[in-house]
This record gives structure tokens, C-alpha cells and sequence, in this order.
């Protein structure tokens, strides 16, 4: 049903309602009203990479890694699937009068903030640093979540509006202060696309101030969503973000002043408890009625367009479709399409023909927790890297022995309480001795790098200290190395870790991510070669912290791959394959039908060929970058500005054709205007950035156009 039906109906229904009424539906644990036929909802849900929290459910790669995939029909999928089981899981839990946390349609995803510093715990609950990328993964990803029926399948949830990416320890009193040109260009562009391109239905609110107004409360932010943007879906507060205003931030003296400055400020609903106290505050003068009224229908507006009030084409999706065979099947295939091979001095894909032994080492190789990130669900089955190799072998009859150490912990000194420090080392050193090649597994989890009170990084809240590993693991890396066996390290982390030494020392390197639970087959099916990696950084890996400005500065000078001025450790953008695939040729020309009108904002057309000059098929990320070379106010470096996935087998030729928008041809001034300005432009193809080390590393350099508009 369109929204202004739903509305219809949603004010018929509150305005039976009494204040009282009104006002308990504004809580994330919205109760029964039995006398209007209303059953409790609880807006609380999470589904970043399938649906969490919730019991048995597919498990996808984490956020980050679905960055890597730089695949919007993945991401689609992925979000489709999420809201099939959320709704087979829905059907059942109502079936059994559970309306519990986690068990309703109001997934609180995707998390479209920008990882614009390394150090952010958060920052794989990303799509990455870039606002392009972001806005395109996370379009595709909502349109997948709501999808495109009379009624929608779910509903999603852009977060945290607007400025969010740490410090974790002082979120609940920080205040993000912000230039008009950044938050233009880089961290509102995103939230914009999922309004005004995918029509998300809900928006959260972040924890922080944002140039003084708590976000969740800021009429500055509102005016930008509900009047420039023209949103008209439900508003929800970060958990517990309200009670910061009088605890933390101070900018009210009381709960009744907090709720009041959060609702008056079109926060419709609250994740927390504060909205307890909106009865008191509008004894006091602080709320109206019409303001509780308005807050109210627009969240029933949402549980209509869900269809909660109806029989529906959902109710019946059965419960077999959580977790089927298909939905896992389409976990690996997202993870595969994630891994980013960073080196390979020509040791992948293995050849089982010439192994005897494999060692498998490390503290993540058979490590569930590195599978799964954060925000995760549970899975009937977690095959681990270590796993995912020994069913691979085992499946294809081969008699390859696989010998397995730990090695260390993950961060602590022993793995044994009574044991003496590195308790395990010298059993990596044998399994090294003893095997024909070695793949190291180390790296993070969710204990290590998340968010403030849901990890065990106690000491920096979630958030990194560091950019290198433990030192465990780094001891653990040296024993390896002095092995002089050959050795593929796949790290499993979110973020930016330090792969200097690996890069020198192994012979190949590969980054998993948190791969989802279906991550060990896909490693497998990698590392000997049935698939060829085909991810791409959707981070910056740096060189060391101390060329980023300081982790509470907001401005993105310094940051991020557009605005970098140092050389990158691996460039955003960048990943090898199995294959050699090269962009050959490629023209830019306006596209036809407004070309002929000379239309300053006509789109523009790429058309590239692209050719797989080496022996073994791949999937490649054809991307387009863009320069403008006139104005001063244009971005530092070429930016990404479109992409699109083509698979090549060896020896094969294929034309492509991407667009860029015209937006991609704007400059964002001091005061955050976007306007056209200057008319020379370089137009850069190919399967990486344009940037020098891109270049170093592929030994492939894009294709360059000259384009004036």
C-alpha cells in the first residue's frame, strides 16, 4: 500500500487512541492496545548481514567485506534473503504470541557511515570510506530489504544520522564538529541516496552532537531529512542516546526536557526509556499533544505499509526458508566475491597434485568468532577456515595431511592458564617443519574491535589502539617467517591492520574479513583455485596512524583515499586476481538522448573494453574514477564515481558500459553548496585507482581520458 494510504489508516487508528495511549507507542516496545485489536510490536531488529539476534538464520560475511564485493545485485540479494527469513521467522514468533526483541520487521540497517579513520571499532559495520561506494552498496541493500510489493517485505533502517565513526569511549558525550564543505561531500551524500534513491523507511539518530545539537534531537539534522530531503518515514533513536542529553551531553537538566527536545526535534521513537517521561513533560508545557499524535501515525504509517494489520503475500513464507540451502550457498558465494588478494608471488591458487602436508596455524583458523563479526545471527553450522580446508580435501579424495596449531591466543600471552608464555609457539614451528606450506590465519573478532560495551577491549572501548596486530600474533608471524616454508597469511579483521612485515615475508597475502559461516568453504574453494579472488579494498590500508589527523578530528583533510597525501600501504580500490584482466580502451561520451540538447547535466557514458590477458577465469571490478582539474574547491584525488562487476574467462574480451551521474561533475563550496564549476575533467579506467601505488603494485596503469563538459 503507498504511504498515503497507509497514513490514512494510521490516523483513523491514533485518533481512537488517548494520550496516554499515543504516547506508549512511542517506545521501541510498543505494548498492546487489546481494546483497538493492537498487538505488542517491538521496533527492534538488527539484520546488517542477515538477520541477528534472533536464533538460526544465514549468516553473510560482515559489512565490510560486502564493501569489498563492490557488487550492488549481491548486496540486493543479500537484503532480500535477510527480509524472507525475517519474515519466516516473524510468521512463526507470531504464530506463538512471541513479539519479543529481534522478532519484528523494523531492521535497525544498514549502518551507511563513513570509516573514515582506521582506529573506529565500528567501522566494519561499514560499507567503507567512501561515500560513493557507500551510497550504491547501501541503495541496493535497502531496495532489497523493502523490496518492491504492494506491501512492504521490511522495513530498513539508515544509521546513525549523521556524523558517526568514534572515538566508542566518548560517544555518549562527544561533540563531531563538522565543516559544511565535509559533511556535503563526504558524510551526508549516503544518507541522501537512501532517501531519495531507495525510499528508506526509517532513520536512526547517532549518539554524538554534530556542531553542538545531539543528533538525536538536532533541528538542524531534521530540517536537512524531513525538509530539504523530503523523508517521511519513521525516526528512532540510538539506544539510550536520549537519557545522554541531561547525563552526558547536558544541553537538558531532566529526562521530560530530554523527551521533549528529542520528540519536538522529529524523533518519533525512542530506543531506550526515556520516552517514559513524555506524559510528565507534556504536563509541563514541554510537548503538545499534536506533536505525540503526529509521532505516533507516522510509526503506525510504517506498520501498515508492513502490512501488520492484514493478511498479506508474506504471512506465507514458511519457516524452512531460514538458513535453506540456497541462502547458504549464496553466503559463500558473497564471501568469495569479498576476499582481497593484496600479494601472490605465484603460490595461489594451490595445487593439491604437489602437497603432501598443509599446516594450518593461527588463532583465527578455527576460530568461529572470526567468522562472524558483529550484529550476527546464529548458525546450525560454522565452518571454519581450518574446517572449510579439511572438507574441501577430504571431498576431493585427496590424501593431502593437514597438520593444525593455534600458535598463540589471540591477544593474551598463553592459551594455557598454568602454561608458560607462548605455550604454542613451538607447535607451530613443528606443524611449519612438517608441512609443504603453511596458511597463517590471524588477525581480529568482535572482542577486539567493535562497539563500546559489547567488546572485550575494554581499555579502548571497541576502538583500535594500533594498526598492528598483537604481539602474540606478530611473534607468531616472525616463528613462521624464520619456518622458510612457504606461507599465505589470511588475516580475518575488519579494518586496516599493518601488513608490512607479511608483504615482505609471505609469499601470498589475503584479507577474509569476518567471512559469515560459510567462510571456511569459501576460503577453501579459493585458496586451491575453483574460484579466483575478485575483491577490492574498500578501506585505505596505511603506512602507520601517525600521518592521520588526530581520531577526534572531523575533518576529512588527511583521511580516506581522496584526500590522502602520503603513499597508501594498499591503496583503496586495489585487489589482485587470479586472472590478468586489463582495461584496454575506453571513450566517455554524453549520453545520447541529452547530448543532443547540449544538457550541462546530461549523464555521462563510459565505454570500456576490458580483456582477461591471463591463463585462469576471474570476476574483475571495472572502475571509473574522476578528477576535476579546474576548480579549487574539488576534491584532493580522483574519486570513485562508478563501477560495475564483469566476469572474463582467460583470453576473453568484453565491452562495459558505466555511467556517472551528473552529481559526480559538481564541487561542494565552503558554505556546503554543490554547484558545477570548471569544465575540464580526467577520466580514469581501469580496475583500480589512478594513484602511484595502485600502479606499483598492479604494474597496470587505468586508462586515461581527457573530458570536457
Amino acid at each position: 500500500m503507498n504511504r498515503e494510504e497507509a497514513r490514512k489508516k494510521a490516523t483513523k487508528l491514533v485518533n481512537q487512541m488517548t494520550l496516554e495511549e499515543k504516547a506508549s507507542q512511542l517506545r521501541y516496545d510498543a505494548p498492546a492496545i487489546k481494546r483497538l485489536g493492537i498487538p505488542a510490536y517491538n521496533w527492534w531488529n538488527e539484520g546488517l548481514h542477515g538477520v541477528a539476534r534472533a536464533g538460526q538464520a544465514t549468516v553473510f560475511p560482515q559489512a565490510i567485506g560486502l564493501g569489498a564485493t563492490f557488487d550492488t545485485a549481491l548486496l540486493g540479494e543479500i537484503a532480500d534473503v535477510t527480509a524472507t527469513e525475517g519474515r519466516a521467522k516473524y510468521n512463526a514468533y507470531s504464530q506463538e504470541e512471541d513479539r519479543d526483541i529481534y522478532k519484528g520487521l523494523t531492521f535497525w540497517s544498514p549502518n551507511v557511515n563513513i570509516f573514515r579513520d582506521p582506529r573506529w571499532g565500528r567501522g566494519h559495520e561499514t560499507y567503507g570510506e567512501d561515500p560513493y561506494l557507500t551510497k550504491e552498496l547501501g541503495v541496493a541493500f535497502v531496495k532489497g530489504i523493502q523490496g518492491d510489493g504492494e506491501i512492504m517485505k521490511a522495513a530498513a533502517c539508515a544509521k546513525h544520522f549523521a556524523v558517526h565513526s568514534g572515538p566508542e569511549a566518548i560517544r555518549h558525550e562527544f561533540d563531531a564538529v563538522v565543516s559544511q564543505k565535509d559533511m556535503e561531500e563526504t558524510y551526508l551524500p549516503a544518507f541522501e541516496a537512501l532517501t531519495k534513491e531507495a525510499d528508506v523507511e526509517g532513520f536512526m539518530g547517532a549518539y554524538n552532537r554534530t556542531n553542538g545539537e545531539p543528533c538525536c534531537g538536532s533541528p538542524t539534522l531534521q530540517k536537512k531529512l524531513r525538509g530539504d530531503w523530503g523523508f517521511q518515514g519513521y525516526f528512532v533513536s540510538d539506544c539510550w542516546a536520549i537519557k545522554d542529553f541531561h547525563e552526558h551531553h547536558m544541553v537538558t537538566s531532566t529526562p521530560a526536557e530530554s523527551a521533549a527536545l528529542a520528540l519536538n526535534n522529529g524523533c518519533d521513537l525512542n530506543c531506550g526509556n526515556t520516552y517514559l517521561h513524555i506524559l510528565k513533560a507534556y504536563e509541563k508545557g514541554l510537548i503538545s499533544e499534536e506533536t505525540i499524535t503526529e509521532s505516533a501515525i507516522r510509526l503506525f504509517t510504517t506498520r501498515y505499509m508492513l502490512g501488520l494489520f492484514e493478511e498479506t503475500e508474506y504471512d506465507k513464507i514458511p519457516y524452512s526458508e531460514v538458513e535453506s540451502p540456497a541462502h547458504l550457498a549464496l553466503s559463500r558465494k558473497a564471501a568469495e566475491e569479498s576476499f582481497v588478494l593484496l600479494k601472490n608471488n605465484g603460490i595461489l591458487p594451490l595445487q593439491k597434485e604437489m602437497i603432501k602436508t598443509i599446516g594450518i596455524v593461527g588463532p583465527n583458523a578455527d576460530s568461529r568468532a572470526a567468522l562472524v563479526g558483529n550484529y550476527h545471527g546464529t548458525a546450525s553450522r560454522y565452518c571454519t577456515i581450518q574446517e572449510g580446508i579439511q572438507d574441501y580435501l577430504s571431498a576431493a579424495g585427496s590424501d593431502v595431511r593437514v597438520l593444525a596449531s593455534v600458535g598463540c591466543d589471540l591477544f593474551r600471552d598463553r592459551t594455557e592458564h598454568l602454561a608458560l608464555t607462548q605455550d604454542r609457539l613451538a607447535e607451530a614451528k613443528i606443524v611449519a617443519a612438517n608441512s609443504d606450506v603453511v596458511i597463517l590465519c590471524v588477525g581480529l573478532d568482535e572482542t577486539l574491535e567493535g562497539e563500546e560495551g559489547d567488546t572485550g577491549n575494554s581499555y579502548a572501548s571497541g576502538d583500535k589502539e594500533t594498526l598492528k596486530l598483537p604481539q602474540v600474533q606478530l611473534d607468531l608471524m616472525e616463528a613462521m617467517a624464520a619456518s622458510g616454508k612457504p606461507i599465505v597469511l589470511c588475516l580475518m579483521a575488519g579494518s586496516d591492520i599493518d601488513l608490512s612485515y607479511a608483504a615482505e615475508h609471505f609469499d601470498a597475502v589475503m584479507v577474509l574479513w569476518y567471512p559469515g559461516t560459510e567462510g571456511g568453504k569459501a576460503a577453501a574453494r579459493v585458496l586451491f583455485g575453483d574460484v579466483s579472488p575478485s575483491g577490492k579494498l574498500p578501506v585505505t590500508f596505511y603506512e602507520t596512524l601517525e600521518e592521520l589527523p588526530d581520531f577526534t578530528d572531523y575533518a576529512m583533510k588527511g583521511r580516506t583515499y581522496r584526500y590522502m597525501e602520503n603513499k597508501a600501504q594498499f591503496p583503496f580500490g586495489y585487489g589482485l586476481t587470479y586472472g590478468k584482466v586489463v582495461v584496454t580502451d575506453a571513450v566517455a561520451q554524453k549520453s545520447a538522448s541529452e547530448a543532443i540538447a547540449d544538457s550541462q547535466s546530461a549523464k555521462v557514458t563510459i565505454t570500456a573494453t576490458v580483456t582477461n590477458q591471463g591463463q585462469i577465469a576471474t570476476r574483475e571490478v571495472v572502475q571509473v574514477y574522476l578528477k576535476n582539474t579546474d576548480s579549487p574547491l574539488a576534491v584532493r584525488n580522483p574519486e570513485l564515481v562508478a563501477f560495475t562487476s564483469v566476469f572474463l574467462d582467460a583470453g576473453e574480451t568484453k565491452v562495459v558500459t558505466l555511467s556517472i551521474a551528473p552529481r559526480a561533475f559538481t564541487v561542494v563550496d565552503e558554505n556546503g553548496v554543490r554547484r558545477e564549476d570548471g569544465s575540464h575533467f580526467r577520466i580514469y579506467v581501469g580496475c583500480s585507482q589512478p594513484d602511484e601505488r595502485s600502479v606499483e603494485l598492479t604494474g597496470v596503469k587505468p586508462v586515461e581520458i581527457e573530458y570536457m563538459k
